[in-house]
């Protein structure tokens, strides 16, 4: 590819104080801003998370109550879903693809910063019953797991209005950045980039905007449908007025289980550049990646009760729901195999970025032969809501999603910030990370097969052993993390050494054509790909 030679400045126009980051329309400034808002709430779900393990460490113990015990897993769920990983990965698609596909910002700039807004105030919403219960006002936050199912949802207080419309705010967000993104693919690819040409990290956002736009609004309605219940007479989830709780679960997770590939995707798309970078060859199979795109999306949208085999499911439909989950595993083995075959006889070199997807590829793998295990409806029965399904879960989403995102934090923080992170405190994030979570999971793995069911602050003594092996894990996976802190910091206020253009010797794609940083504006002519 060539494009006309730019000399570059940084000083072209660039607004300055807080005025820049309030009302910016620069994809740059809103992918920071959406990747900061990111980082704070991992920090806030990780805090949850280490206090459900404090209190898991041993039987009998009380560091939390039972009702907040319950609002913080609750709150733990939703705030690594929707505040940490959604945002994220968004921040990932505003910095990065228009330059890499030769545009000068999104389609729609606007749409862009107020889709970013909402964010915060979504957050103010979700967690502002805590204060509110401080003054004497309801019961305090959500406490109904992140699944809010009904009839609990209908009767929980006052948090829970927070919560939807918590979820108003978060589906309005991520319907305007949908919108942008596909109107961006679409009509501002610089000249000669086909869609075949594009970078699969740009085809995985693509995908990701249209299943998005596809489900989310499933659970909007059914919030809608849950305030009414709750305050309107309505008796949609009721079942002492004729309804059906089990009408909420079809709509959840009808936007939920598309969910975990709508976190999948983004991600899926930073392997493909990632790796043939460190394994110095060309992307394997990329017709085949794009391809199996579009076959898991099409296929998530049609699986979505295998996880209501225990509701009462006539026989038919859990036959009908577990070979359509079976079916989904051959697209996504068609991506294992396209990545694996990218590093297969490759000039391998193991940098950070370079270890973290292949941290993901192994931990994610686990995720999915687990997750065939959970498809077979006569298994589900036992392993349904128990802490085999918590460990799963978890290696799909973070073996999956956030080992992804913290390799493209790596990755790309050089080239956003100018400077190099620190290496060696880049390994030592990545074998801490992987020991921590192991020990955590594994061990979890082992308590739901021998029946401990999740979301209980208290369990019998059988289980302390594994508890602990599990705690202790959590407690060394969460203070790995503070090695990623100490890194963007090192980059971001440039105590690393300066990064070039390409950042990495083999990397390709036209973001690595300009400066490290890039301009404000990234280019005042636009590239021609030949």
């Amino acid at each position: 590819m060539r494009h006309a030679a730019i000399e570059y400045t940084h000083d072209e126009h660039q607004p300055r104080g807080l005025a820049r980051w309030l009302f910016t329309t620069n994809h740059k400034d809103i992918g920071i801003l959406y990747m900061l808002f990111g980082l704070t709430f991992f920090v806030v779900g990780g805090l949850f998370a280490e206090l459900i393990r404090a209190q898991l460490f041993q039987p009998g113990q009380h560091i939390l109550a039972p009702e907040a015990y319950n609002q913080v897993i609750t709150l733990h769920g939703l705030v690594m879903v929707f505040a940490a990983l959604m945002p994220v990965t968004a921040g990932f698609a505003n910095y990065l693809i228009p330059m890499m596909i030769g545009a000068s910002d999104m389609a729609l700039p606007r749409l862009n910063n107020w889709g970013f807004w909402l964010l915060p105030v979504a957050a103010v919403v979700l967690v502002l019953p805590f204060f509110l219960k401080m003054l004497g006002i309801g019961n305090g936050p959500i406490d109904t797991g992140w699944t809010i199912y009904a009839p609990l949802s209908v009767q929980s207080g006052l948090g829970v209005d927070f919560a939807i419309f918590a979820v108003f705010l978060l589906g309005a967000s991520s319907l305007l950045a949908s919108i942008n993104i596909i109107v961006t693919v679409k009509n501002m690819r610089a000249p000669g980039m086909t869609m075949m040409k594009m970078p699969l990290f740009v085809w995985s956002w693509l995908m990701t905007s249209l299943l998005l736009i596809a489900v989310f609004p499933a659970l909007i309605a059914g919030a809608a449908m849950l305030l009414t219940d709750r305050h309107f007479g309505t008796h949609f989830f009721s079942a002492a007025g004729g309804g059906d709780p089990v009408l909420w679960q079809h709509l959840f997770w009808f936007f939920g289980h598309p969910e975990v590939y709508i976190l999948l995707f983004p991600t899926a798309g930073i392997m493909s550049q990632i790796l043939p970078t460190f394994a110095r060859k060309p992307i394997y199979g990329y017709r085949a990646q794009v391809y199996s795109y579009w076959a898991i999306a099409a296929l998530s949208v049609v699986v979505w009760a295998h996880h209501m085999f225990t509701s009462g499911m006539p026989v038919g439909g859990q036959l009908y729901f577990m070979y359509s989950t079976m079916a989904i595993s051959v697209p996504l083995a068609v991506l294992f195999f396209c990545w694996l075959g990218t590093i297969w006889r490759g000039a391998m070199t193991f940098e950070t970025p370079m270890l973290f997807a292949l941290g993901y590829i192994t931990l994610f793998g686990i995720g999915g032969l687990t997750g065939l295990v959970l498809a077979d409806a006569v298994a589900d029965q036992q392993y349904h809501n128990s802490y085999f399904l918590v460990a799963h879960f978890h290696y799909a989403l973070f073996g999956g999603p956030i080992m992804g995102v913290i390799a493209a934090a790596y990755y790309w923080l050089p080239k956003i910030t100018g400077h190099m992170y620190n290496e060696r405190a880049g390994k030592w994030h990545f074998w801490l990370t992987m020991i921590g979570f192991n020990t955590t999971f594994m061990a979890q793995f082992f308590l739901g097969a021998a029946g401990m069911p999740r979301r209980i602050p208290d369990y019998a003594l059988q289980f302390t052993d594994l508890n602990m092996v599990s705690s202790a894990g959590a407690f060394v996976l969460g203070a790995a993390q503070l090695l990623l802190l100490y890194n963007v910091i090192v980059a971001w206020r440039g105590h690393g050494r300066p990064a070039s253009d390409r950042v990495w010797e083999a990397a390709q794609g036209l973001e690595f054509t300009l400066p490290s940083p890039p301009p404000y504006h990234s280019f005042t002519d636009q590239p021609v790909i030949s």
